[in-house]
């Protein structure tokens, strides 16, 4: 009996939860966390203000590339202006070229009527030569209706008479010798010169003094 006491096994304690057990850590449950505090009246301010800030910084941004566009798109039409013009003075030049010698033969007309003219208050003018007043103020009014067309169309006489000769503006056909002018100078003009907007399109024929 008394062996039997002493081979009979004790009775096992009640096991522990492992729940219970501790590992020397902590629980990092996402109930457990604790919710962010909330934000003070300054921080919320400084949040809107560097909201605000953004959104300024923004604007200018996008007006800065509107002012860009349209700055290139005033460039662009003003470099099309230029070009169509420059198109239509060509178109122009040819034109005007075409026109020049019936005004050079125009001005001849008109100078050789004040010729008769000076003749007559002379009393040397001949009688194959009547020269009649009306017809003579119709050329003379035909002459200056075609140089103000010219004129509206950008065509400049070139002043040549009295001035250096210059072999950009002028065409030296002869050379004389006039005491009261300085050498170089033009003392006859043969044909008139003309530019177009500032671009000669007819040279003047002139006599150089020598």
């Amino acid at each position: 009996m008394e062996n039997e006491q002493i081979n009979k096994p004790e009775e096992s304690e009640p096991a522990v939860p492992a729940s219970e057990f501790d590992y020397g850590g902590t629980e990092t449950g996402a109930g457990d966390a604790e919710a962010a505090p909330p934000l003070t009246p300054e921080q919320e301010s400084a949040m809107l203000r560097a909201a605000l800030a953004e959104a300024n910084e923004e604007v200018a941004r996008q007006a800065d590339a509107a002012q860009r566009g349209l700055a290139d798109l005033a460039n662009a039409r003003r470099r099309h202006d230029a070009e169509r013009l420059n198109i239509q003075r060509q178109a122009n030049s040819r034109l005007l070229v075409q026109l020049l010698p019936i005004v050079d033969e125009l001005d001849l007309a008109v100078n050789h009527l004040r010729t008769l003219d000076q003749s007559k208050g002379n009393g040397q003018a001949a009688a194959d030569e009547p020269a009649s007043e009306s017809w003579v103020e119709g050329v003379r009014l035909i002459q200056r209706k075609l140089a103000g067309f010219l004129e509206s169309q950008g065509v400049a006489r070139i002043e040549s008479l009295g001035e250096p000769f210059n072999p950009e503006l002028h065409e030296a056909v002869g050379i004389a010798q006039v005491s009261d002018a300085d050498p170089g100078c033009i003392v006859e003009v043969l044909r008139q010169g003309y530019t177009l907007h500032d671009r000669v399109v007819q040279v003047a024929q002139v006599v150089v003094n020598q």
